[in-house]
């Protein structure tokens, strides 16, 4: 068994990327780039494309999106293979949910459009993949 590093401050490394898994990277990755205001790697291909850009807004080195043949999208609420979803960080719900929609994201919880008050300061949408993210107010 591999020990931790019990120090604050210390690690066994950094993390360079958080890769998704999808049928189509270009797709994912033209749709992620438009969220975060990122260009799409130029060295990426038809299995492998990532974001990069300067003053990235993603707080990690890259975002990435690998094709898989076999990807079959999680479902909301509470199915066993949910295993990651994204935050994104948003001035409000309802702005944020046009353009996420506009975008190409699918409403997952609740479905219908934010009202102008809200008492839960977050939301649940599906990227093209169908990989959930949320919408969280700061």
């Amino acid at each position: 068994m591999t020990q931790v590093a019990e120090q604050p401050g210390t690690s066994a490394g950094r993390l360079g990327s958080v890769v998704l898994d999808c049928p189509d990277p270009l797709e994912l990755a033209r749709f992620y780039s438009t969220l975060f205001g990122l260009e799409i790697d130029e060295h990426g291909d038809d299995d492998w494309r990532s974001l990069s850009g300067p003053g990235s807004t993603l707080g990690f080195a890259t975002l990435a999106f690998r094709r898989s043949e076999d990807y079959v999208p999680a479902t909301w609420p509470g199915a066993e293979d949910n295993q990651l979803h994204l935050d994104l960080i948003v001035e409000d719900l309802a702005s944020g949910h046009a353009t996420v929609v506009a975008l190409g994201a699918e409403p997952l919880d609740p479905v219908d459009a934010p009202p102008a008050q809200s008492a839960r300061g977050w939301r649940v949408y599906a990227d093209p993949a169908g990989h959930p993210f949320r919408i969280c107010l700061e």
